[in-house]
């Protein structure tokens, strides 16, 4: 039986984009605590896997990936400027931009680990 990598990929990535961005918008006196994480730590490990599941759903450009999860980035901080109790922050962007450039950075390798693995699988 074949598995259909792509779908996987599509049905993780809105997942975690939906799920990313509920978690965003949800006052902050709500909002679930994630280990003892810093908020920017969840910024860039948030977008680095957001990159990784984009490039792995969809067939498109670095720099489409890139400026599409940019444009989310800014997107979520400025919805949460009518969010009670959060507040946009500039900073937030640059740890999504470092976590966007980190997954672009280690897409080459995983996609090669997932390549091995799948051609090890059908043999």
């Amino acid at each position: 039986m074949q598995f259909n990598y792509p779908l996987v990929f599509r049905a993780f990535f809105w997942l975690a984009l939906i799920g990313s961005f509920i978690f965003a918008v949800v006052p902050q006196d709500m909002a679930p605590e994630i280990g003892s994480l810093s908020d920017k730590s969840i910024h860039f490990i948030a977008f680095a896997v957001l990159t990784l599941l984009l490039r792995f759903a969809y067939s498109i450009t670095l720099f489409k990936t890139f400026l599409l999860l940019f444009i989310y980035a800014v997107f979520i901080e400025f919805s949460q400027l009518f969010t009670p109790n959060r507040s946009a922050e500039l900073l937030d962007i640059v740890a999504d931009i470092i976590g966007i450039g980190i997954g672009l950075l280690f897409y080459p390798f995983i996609k090669r680990l997932i390549m091995s693995y799948t051609k090890y699988e059908n043999h």
